[in-house]
């Protein structure tokens, strides 16, 4: 999530990148946000990027890139991303707070993923956005009612400044299936994440 905020705020104020080193930037924004949240988990060597890059760029390239961003963001990384509010909104999504609801979760963390790669969503807030993704979680599950007291204490959010961003989510849940970019359809298609992503989307709602 940070990775994409880092790659979405230096577009929006570099300018215009070419398409030859937009691969460039995604990468060094992955390294500055793997070394920024990872800690002690993977400490991220260039060169694993420079090989996952097929040796298009160099070490240098990567790095002097990476200086690039930082400089240009003044190195304010300290943001709440989408990820900071999921887990909290998907608990008060749950039906039960009282045990582990894996396959609310997997949903939730299906439609955030899936909001990364829309375009629409860019200029939302991440607690929204987070917020959205509950809702279209309860709406894809059929949960009832759709929209809690807890979720908007949580949350922030009344039902009513959601729509737009729900019904984003959904048609493209909708859509997921066709699309070039699969990965996080193929991701949460899987038997380790529920299957979540094969649930019929609730594509009556956008009507």
């Amino acid at each position: 999530y940070l990775a994409v905020y880092i790659i979405d705020r230096y577009l929006s104020m570099q300018r215009p990148v070419l398409r030859s080193e937009l691969q460039m930037v995604c990468a060094s924004a992955l390294l500055i946000a793997c070394k920024y949240e990872e800690e002690d988990a993977w400490d991220p060597e260039v060169e694993v990027f420079v090989y996952i890059l097929n040796d298009v760029y160099t070490r240098e390239q990567i790095l002097g890139t990476e200086m690039a961003i930082l400089n240009k963001l003044e190195w304010n990384l300290s943001v709440p991303t989408h990820y900071v509010f999921l887990s909290r909104f998907a608990r008060a999504a749950s039906s039960s707070h009282l045990k582990n609801d894996e396959e609310m979760e997997n949903m939730v963390f299906f439609f955030a993923e899936l909001a990364l790669l829309q375009y629409a969503l860019v200029p939302s807030k991440p607690s929204m956005v987070a917020a959205a993704a509950a809702y279209a979680a309860r709406l894809t599950l059929k949960k009832t009612p759709l929209w809690t007291e807890t979720l908007e204490h949580h949350t922030g959010f009344t039902e009513s400044q959601l729509m737009d961003s729900v019904k984003i989510l959904v048609t493209a849940h909708s859509a997921a299936p066709e699309s070039k970019l699969k990965v996080v359809y193929e991701k949460y298609s899987s038997e380790k994440l529920g299957g979540v992503a094969l649930r019929p989307p609730a594509i009556d709602f956008c009507k």
